[in-house]
């Protein structure tokens, strides 16, 4: 009867998605620690949710599109800091720019050695190629290759999840403290969501952050069909 009158609402989706992250907040101030982050416990709580109540994703996903709506131009405002940064891309716009081919070419690489380690079908090892990039354009990418398009969705939001939790301890672990080699490292490696903590760490961070998960995307495109036939 309950999941029957949940199902039937159009809100009940944007409900526990934002219950999920409220809960996420006060479990990060009571807690502090990287694993209770907003995003990693809304995403745990609607699943809960959704098994509890016993709802299909489809019904979920469209009860939850306006959230949904919203991402395009939360991502259009990660410009507005870069822009304040401007100075500071310009002066380091050569090391910026090999840092992040660097982590694409890490970033590919390191699944072309795991699928060979591993001995992975082709599909899963195309699927795996966009890990780091946006749900958008992994998803374009993975269509293009032959891929298995939700099992590249289910990679990327562990990837950006990974990065929220982890970001702030492996910059402290390899010393990096450098701002603008912080954000780069953080964007290129875990796209949007890790985008997320590089904000938390600072301005310049997540100006950083945010100009990288456009270019690794971009350089993503391009060299993902190149190491789709390596394998």
């Amino acid at each position: 009867m309950i999941n029957e009158l949940l199902s039937g609402s159009s809100y009940f989706g944007i409900f526990i998605t934002l219950w999920g992250f409220y809960l996420g907040i006060l479990l990060k101030k009571r807690f502090n620690y990287t694993i209770f982050s907003p995003l990693l416990v809304s995403v745990a709580f609607v699943i809960a949710a959704l098994v509890v109540l016993d709802i299909d994703y489809a019904t979920y996903e469209n009860s939850a599109k306006y959230i949904s709506f919203l991402i395009t131009q939360a991502t259009i405002c990660f410009a507005v800091p870069l822009y304040r940064q401007w100075d500071t891309l310009k002066t380091n716009l050569a090391p910026i720019a090999a840092g992040i081919a660097a982590g694409v070419l890490a970033t590919v690489g390191s699944v072309l050695i795991s699928s060979l380690l591993l001995d992975f079908p082709r599909e899963i090892y195309v699927s795996l190629l966009a890990k780091s990039t946006t749900t958008a354009i992994g998803i374009g990418i993975t269509q293009e290759l032959g891929g298995i398009v939700p099992l590249t969705v289910v990679a990327i939001v562990i990837t950006g999840n990974t990065g929220n939790v982890l970001a702030f301890y492996l910059c402290k672990l390899f010393k990096l403290e450098e701002p603008v080699a912080r954000g780069i490292a953080i964007g290129t490696a875990s796209h949007v969501i890790g985008t997320v903590k590089a904000f938390e760490m600072g301005e310049i961070e997540g100006a950083m952050s945010s100009l990288a998960i456009i270019l690794a995307g971009l350089l993503t495109v391009v060299a993902a069909p190149f190491f789709a036939s390596l394998l």
